[in-house]
């Protein structure tokens, strides 16, 4: 992993993909494998080796580094994959990327795994990034030896250069055809995963955490569910981690694909909160070799990689082998289908009430009313017009409420409702301003809640995904509403592509 080279998140672009969350795809997926930690630590004394017999490192442009990039390729012809090294140049030096493609599945809805296979000049890199590696690097040789029949196609990829600013991977997304670009509909990101005072973090795709560089393209939520769920089912606590750009998924999310991935830790120091959480030493690094030569065989956390090497086949298995949900209902808003402001007579904003409409962007300390959508030119804001203020159409003097026509859905099956959101409001709000999501059927549920703060909060928009199946086989409405309740705050929403699938 390397130092801090922040991708600008105003490139983000969000786009509808079809990843499935692991309660949808349960019923359908294989069933994935323990993969084998000696496998993995082989692995990583074959690196060791080369960066011995190679002065030391398996740094871009150094021969240790094609060494490296042979082995991989090696294993992997002989397991059956289709295999490119795939060369650049970056600061005078020929760079390699190795990219692994898994015969079948269906070729325009491709997932991607990737991990960096250099290392700095100071050392041989085996936890940075010799554990990503080599735990994706079994994970691809277990797909051959169950000969694993996907949904989608599975593609593997160990990159060049990150350590000088994800050279690799970057030069990869940029040279990749718009048309093929467009059929990678997820990538998966292993960057340091066998740190020795590890913490046990996930990207943070649906921006839970309200920090940092906001949520990945939509699809991210579902590839951090995906993990969470695997270290859920072996006890294991994690915590988010910011999309800053660190690694590899940097030039995805980047164009909109949507990332995920597990890290345990670098240069950072871990909290006596963390160490009670995950054990370890609180007060000294996650990983206190970091860029340094004592990065060696002996600078790995077994534990660490044996659970991270086991996420990565679970994510793998579940996502590659699921069968995409069938749509039963959807509006992306770019036409009229129905929907009701202030359904039941009781709203009493007099400002900044539901339409649907192409929003006009606001600024207050950040982002607030988005004048982008997710998908088209319309989305469903809170008063699209953006004024001479900020605060000229936000909602103002209460609730304000909008519900969809009738949606008859489905008996039997896992049904879910998923849609884009946003709310922003300005550090003058309170937990008393909400944006919330019911379904109303027999009965009435609220499905899903974001309260405010007083904190500053921008506008990004994030996705939700709820199990709404108790409500098969009748009639539903879906139900938006907001408010501005503590008086005069500056608060803005938006919803965009609502959909039901089973």
């Amino acid at each position: 992993m390397r130092n801090l080279w922040t991708i600008g998140m105003a490139a983000i672009l969000a786009i509808p993909l079809a990843l499935t969350a692991p309660a949808a795809s349960a019923a359908s997926a294989a069933v994935p494998p323990d993969i084998s930690l000696a496998n993995v630590k082989a692995h990583l004394t074959q690196l060791q080796s080369i960066a011995t017999a190679n002065g030391g490192n398996r740094a871009h442009g150094r021969p240790g580094y094609l060494a490296s990039a042979n082995y991989v390729k090696g294993l992997l012809d002989a397991a059956g994959f289709t295999t490119t090294l795939q060369s650049f140049t970056y600061s005078g030096a020929t760079g390699y990327n190795v990219i692994a493609d898994w015969p079948g599945g269906d070729p325009n809805d491709i997932l991607m795994v990737g991990a960096h296979l250099d290392s700095v000049t100071a050392g041989p890199g085996i936890n940075d990034n010799g554990s990503g590696s080599a735990a994706i690097l079994e994970t691809a040789l277990e797909v051959s030896r169950q000969a694993l029949a996907p949904t989608k196609h599975l593609r593997f990829a160990w990159w060049g250069a990150e350590e000088l600013g994800l050279r690799g991977s970057q030069y990869y997304v940029t040279n990749l055809p718009a048309a093929e670009r467009a059929k990678v509909k997820g990538y998966l990101n292993f960057d340091m995963v066998g740190s020795p005072n590890a913490g046990y973090f996930v990207y943070d795709g649906d921006n839970s955490d309200g920090v940092g560089s906001g949520p990945g393209p939509a699809g991210s939520a579902q590839l951090e569910a995906t993990l969470q769920a695997y270290f859920t089912s072996i006890g294991v606590a994690t915590r988010g981690t910011d999309f800053d750009g660190r690694s590899d998924y940097g030039p995805f999310i980047s164009v909109g694909i949507p990332a995920g991935g597990t890290f345990t830790g670098a240069e950072g120091v871990k909290s006596s909160a963390q160490a009670t959480l995950w054990g370890g030493t609180a007060g000294q690094a996650f990983d206190s070799c970091y860029h340094r030569a004592c990065d060696t065989t002996a600078n790995i956390n077994d534990t660490a990689l044996n659970r991270n090497a086991d996420a990565i086949a679970y994510a793998v298995w579940t996502t590659a082998t699921a069968v995409p949900p069938v749509v039963v209902w959807q509006d992306t808003f770019e036409t009229a289908t129905g929907w009701t402001a202030n359904p039941g007579g009781t709203d009493t904003a007099t400002l900044g009430q539901w339409e649907r409409g192409d929003p006009e962007a606001t600024t207050s300390s950040g982002a607030k009313q988005l004048g982008t959508t997710v998908s088209g030119s319309n989305d469903l804001v809170t008063g699209r017009l953006a004024g001479t203020a900020a605060g000229d159409h936000d909602i103002d003097g209460g609730t304000t409420t909008i519900q969809s026509p009738a949606v008859t859905l489905p008996s039997g099956g896992t049904l879910k409702l998923n849609f884009s959101w946003y709310l922003a409001h300005g550090s003058n709000a309170s937990s008393a301003d909400y944006l919330r999501v019911k379904v109303v059927g027999s009965t009435t549920t609220q499905v899903f809640q974001q309260l405010g703060a007083a904190t500053n909060r921008n506008g990004a928009w994030a996705v939700a995904d709820v199990d709404i199946s108790s409500y098969a086989g009748q009639s539903v409405r879906i139900l938006i509403e907001a408010a501005d309740a503590s008086g005069a705050s500056l608060v803005e929403a938006g919803v965009d592509d609502v959909k039901i699938t089973r």
